[in-house]
């Protein structure tokens, strides 16, 4: 298995707009709708970051219930193999892959799908894997039940779901590949 994240070569990798202040995101917001108005990122509301940031604590209080381990606040997004979707994003796109073996999986938690609508209240559906997190091995057993989203729902048209995201809480295999 291998977690990809997905970039525009013109910021770099594993940026976060929840790692810095709130002015300074929205304003990191206001310049991609400038310089980027055809990407998915500038379609972000201006609410983009307060929600993530609340999702960002469900993932952490879920994760600690766990026994995950969080070296960082704020985790580095990733996802289970290639997303086409995602690599759509970018008007500039790139992505890193990196082999699941390279990482502590005690600091990997993951949902499937993305996390928000996951664990949003406009999401109910009724699906098994609603407001749910997981670890590795728990992931692998969801996978082997639905298989991948990206192979059955890549257009979004079954569901939110369109891949499975990956939330690395931990800087040491990330600093390797900025």
């Amino acid at each position: 298995m291998n977690l990809y994240h997905f970039y525009d070569v013109r910021t770099g990798p594993f940026k976060s707009l929840t790692k810095i202040p709130a002015e300074e995101a929205k304003a990191v917001i206001g310049r991609i709708r400038e310089e980027r108005p055809d990407s998915m990122c500038a379609q972000r509301n201006d609410t983009y970051v307060e929600k993530r940031r609340n999702c960002e604590a469900i993932l952490r209080r879920e994760f600690e219930k766990k026994g995950g381990v969080m070296e960082i606040s704020s985790p580095h997004y990733m996802v289970v193999e290639f997303s086409p979707w995602l690599y759509s994003w970018y008007e500039q796109p790139a992505f890193i892959k990196i082999p699941i073996e390279e990482f502590d999986l005690k600091t990997v938690s993951f949902t499937y799908g993305d996390s928000m609508p996951t664990f949003s209240d406009k999401v109910n559906d009724g699906k098994e894997y609603r407001k749910k997190l997981y670890t590795c091995d728990e992931i692998l057993k969801v996978i082997d039940k639905y298989g991948l989203p990206q192979e059955w729902n890549d257009d979004g048209s079954k569901g939110p779901e369109r891949y499975i995201e990956a939330h690395v809480w931990s800087d040491r295999v990330i600093e390797k590949y900025c």
